[in-house]
């Protein structure tokens, strides 16, 4: 029988992967977005923002617009590729329970 393949920890949180997901099909976000688009709060999204821009799958970017703060977050090449491995082991893993 074929080895598991290992799914990234970073990704696998189910916050982070939402977050990664939505960043993958835009070429950047708002914080504020981010948040309407997964119902999380201000607190758990900051701390898995952090977590995924520590392992450098996305990049922030902070300025004021109109004097208000704005935080926008872009996926760095890094980040599409760790998203595609890990899209690429999970299709292997169901691959493998979809055949049995």
């Amino acid at each position: 029988m074929p080895e598991l393949p290992e799914l990234n920890p970073v990704i696998h949180g189910k916050l982070r992967l939402a977050l990664l997901s939505l960043l993958s099909g835009v070429e950047e976000a708002e914080f504020t977005w981010l948040r309407a688009k997964t119902g999380s709060t201000d607190g758990n999204l900051g701390a898995q923002l952090a977590k995924l821009e520590e392992a450098g799958y996305v990049t922030v970017t902070k300025q004021f617009v109109a004097r208000k703060p704005q935080t926008l977050y872009r996926m760095t090449e890094t980040g599409r590729a760790a998203l595609a491995e890990y899209v690429q082991a999970l299709k292997t893993l169901l691959g493998g329970a979809m055949a049995g």
